[in-house]
Formats: structure tokens, sequence, C-alpha cells
């Protein structure tokens, strides 16, 4: 007989293809992911992965299985999604997932506060560069400063956060200050990866210093903050992260970069459960209070929830 948790490490193994990837997303060891895998291909006595250079990859029985385990999956997280609709308890864990700088900067704080008023509401906050899957129950909130591809979900735009350009005062004494006219020559860049909303960032950035040298890309914000306080080059930064520091200073450029829509996205089936209401509600709340802060520009008025896929709130 088939063990429905051999089935989940099983296809956590399969999507992600390393024992560390799926680990961290089961938040179990390593080796128990190894453990379930041997024991499951011991059940149905045929090999389900390789073990390559690259990863583990699916063997032909491995894919016919993950097939059906997905389809398993699907049906179960619904009934899973079904029942926990109807919990009318102020209670128990919201899982919410963000980038590093929103979760450091900006929800830490927010949950902090909503302790004082539902302390029997347990956030696991779960910083991210990738969109976790709210359909898949990776995480029952995402807050993004994109839209993700998910079906399913419910997007409020909550805000929208302002983006400068920054340097730190060692970096602007050593090489002088960035002529922009010219296309920055002499100059190098922190440049972001990975993110849509930061790759826009990104683009205005090469398109400002053609002339400049890339010197460093990272998919964390977080990371670009730092290196540019120390010296690292010209960097695109949220505003209100960099202008708290004193390392950094902000340049004045002939245009302004993009700014970025800050999302808040919940599954369609449990967005009315009292804790996860609660925890969407106090978000909401939050960041409309620190509307001056994140951008100035912000509308006062926002809209409410609409379905991804169909017409998104903007």
């Amino acid at each position: 007989m088939v063990d429905w948790d051999d089935l989940r490490y099983f296809l956590a193994l399969a999507r992600h293809g390393s024992l560390s990837t799926a680990a961290k997303a089961l938040h179990v060891a390593q080796s128990t992911v190894g453990r379930r895998l041997t024991s499951l291909e011991a059940s149905l006595g045929v090999r389900l992965l390789n073990r390559t250079p690259g990863g583990y990859v699916p063997t032909l029985a491995g894919q016919e299985l993950r097939d059906k385990a997905e389809r398993l999956e699907a049906e179960i997280l619904t009934v899973e999604r079904d029942v926990s609709g109807r919990d009318t308890q102020l209670s128990g864990l919201v899982r919410v997932t963000c980038a590093e700088t929103v979760g450091a900067h900006i929800l830490a704080p927010c949950f902090s506060a909503l302790q004082a008023t539902h302390p029997d509401i347990v956030i696991e906050l779960i910083p991210n560069s990738r969109e976790l899957s709210l359909a898949m129950r990776e995480a029952d909130i995402s807050v993004r400063l994109t839209v993700p591809e998910q079906h399913d979900v419910m997007v409020r735009r909550i805000g929208s956060v302002a983006f400068g350009l920054y340097a730190s005062p060692s970096y602007l004494q050593e090489r002088g200050k960035p002529d922009m006219e010219d296309g920055c020559p002499g100059h190098s860049l922190i440049t972001q990866l990975g993110d849509d909303h930061e790759m826009t960032q990104t683009a205005w950035l090469t398109d400002l210093a053609p002339r400049a040298r890339v010197a460093m890309q990272t998919s964390s914000h977080e990371v670009s903050v730092v290196a540019a306080a120390h010296g690292g080059g010209l960097a695109c930064l949220a505003c209100f992260r960099a202008d708290t520091l004193a390392g950094l200073v902000r340049l004045d450029a002939p245009n302004d970069p993009p700014r970025a829509t800050l999302s808040l996205i919940v599954h369609k089936d449990i967005r009315d459960i009292p804790r996860i209401r609660a925890a969407l509600t106090h978000i909401t709340e939050c960041v409309r209070k620190s509307r001056a802060v994140l951008d100035p520009a912000t509308p006062s008025t926002l809209v409410d929830f609409a379905r991804a896929g169909n017409k998104t709130a903007r």
C-alpha cells in the first residue's frame, strides 16, 4: 500500500531536483526525504528518480507516477481548502510569503502589532525570492511587488513602492559624480536578477548608465542595499529602505525609476477564514498607514480584491 506522505516527499524531490531544496520546502531533514524516496521505491518495486549531476530526474515510471500523484494532490488540497474554509476560530497558523526586504521592513513590524489584538494567531513569515504556490498550500498569503501567474487567487493592490538611484559617499568620492548625459562611464552597477519588478528597475538603470560596468548581480534586494552602502556601485533601490541608511546617498536622475505595485494575494477558497481575513486586514492597514514612506504618490483609495486571471485590481 502506497503511503501518501511518501508520495508527497517524492513530488517535492521531483519538482525541486535536489534533496536540500526539497527538504527545505517540506521543513524536514535531507535524510528524511531520501528515506521516504527509498521507502516508496521499495514498496512499488521500481526506480522512480535517477540521480544525475544536474539533480534528480524522473524515470519513465517516475514521470507517470508524478502525473498521477499531482492529480491526487490537487484533490486532497481541494478537500483541505473546503474543510478549512469552515474554520470559524480567530486562532491558528497563517503562512505568509514575501520578498526579503518586504518581510524584514514592512511585515515584521506589522505582525508584531497583530499579536496585540490576536494573540492566538501564529504567523509563519517566509521570505523567499521564489513565488510560493498558494494553490499547493506552500503559503496562505503572499505579499509581492508583482502580480503572480497563479490560478484561483485573489489580488488586491495595497500600495506602491518608489525607487531611486543610490550610491555610498565613499564610492562617489572615489569615482566622482556619474555623468548621466554621457552614460556614466567609469562607474559600476549593482543590478537585480529574478523578479520581474526588479528587472524593470534594472532596465531603467542600465538604460541610464549604458557605459557603466555591471559589477554585481543578485536576486536579493537586501543584498543590493548592503553592497551599495559598502561602495559596490550605483544601485536602483526602494526608497523606504535606502533612505534610512546613512551610508547611502540618493542621486538626482533625469527621470524617476518605475514604481512597483505592492500586491496582497490569497487563494479564493481560504480568504474568508477568520484568521486569514484578520491577517489580510492587518497587512492592508499597516501598509496604508506607511504609504507616505513607501511612496508619497500612492493614491489614498485602493480597490478591493479582484480575481487573478480576470481583471486584476489596479
